[in-house]
């Protein structure tokens, strides 16, 4: 186990994107890391061993945070790494796009799976493990605004999100826990750019006044002011992150 002064922090969905950025930040920012993925082992073991070579603490930790076992797993190996965790970051998600009217129901199952039933298993880890005075944060969406036609199954699950954080911040009421989302707009990443045109990009950068994509990185610092010690007072919020892209 790490010296019990170091603070830890849980990232889900650590092996790219979004997550990648943050598990960076938040090893700058001294927390020993613990890089969740779900099937891609290399990028997060690439991280990991990167985090490490820069003087930080990582491990990499396997789980489908969809599967109850898994989250349940991944909170005890974190824990047997590096003690109870500070700070809980639920990056995890996936984004298939497809109508309403298709009556696809075995996607909009998986996109519920992961997206909602998963921030429900890893917000149940995390209120039972987190130290008093720690820090959970979800990821919601800047899209709920917007309503895009084959968004569909996406939003409803990251609407559901936002309500599981409002919840939860008032059950851990008398712990100094604060339980906040952070609702990114457009953010360059591979998820986001998957069968998109250059076209389509560009309108889309035009929908807020920045014109310009979020980076992975704008994302990290969010994340890293709420986790750090400025960011007590912010609560039961979700944070949005978009340019100006109207809500």
């Amino acid at each position: 186990m790490t010296n019990s002064t170091t603070k830890s922090a849980i990232i889900t969905g650590a092996s790219g994107g979004i997550g990648s950025s943050i598990a960076k930040r938040l090893a700058k920012d001294g927390f020993a890391v613990v890089v969740n993925y779900a099937g891609k082992a290399a990028p997060a073991q690439s991280l990991a061993a990167d985090i490490k070579a820069a003087g930080g603490q990582a491990v990499a930790a396997q789980a489908d945070v969809a599967i109850a076992a898994d989250a349940e797993r991944l909170f005890k190996e974190s824990m047997e790494a590096f003690g109870r965790p500070d700070v809980v970051v639920h990056c995890a998600g996936i984004m298939p796009l497809f109508p309403i009217a298709s009556g696809d129901v075995a996607t909009f199952d998986k996109v519920i799976a992961t997206n909602l039933r998963g921030t429900f298993l890893v917000f149940a880890e995390a209120a039972q493990h987190v130290q008093d005075g720690g820090r959970i944060i979800a990821f919601s969406s800047s899209v709920l605004a917007k309503s895009f036609p084959t968004y569909g199954a996406y939003i409803a699950s990251k609407a559901g999100v936002e309500g599981l954080v409002h919840v939860l911040a008032n059950e851990l009421r008398g712990r100094n826990i604060t339980v906040n989302a952070v609702a990114p707009g457009q953010v360059q990443t591979d998820l986001f750019l998957k069968g998109k045109s250059d076209a389509r990009i560009d309108e889309l950068k035009k929908m807020n006044p920045l014109e310009r994509l979020g980076m992975p990185e704008d994302m990290a610092n969010v994340v890293s002011f709420l986790a750090g010690s400025q960011g007590g007072w912010i609560n039961s919020q979700v944070v949005r992150p978009n340019g100006g892209f109207v809500y």
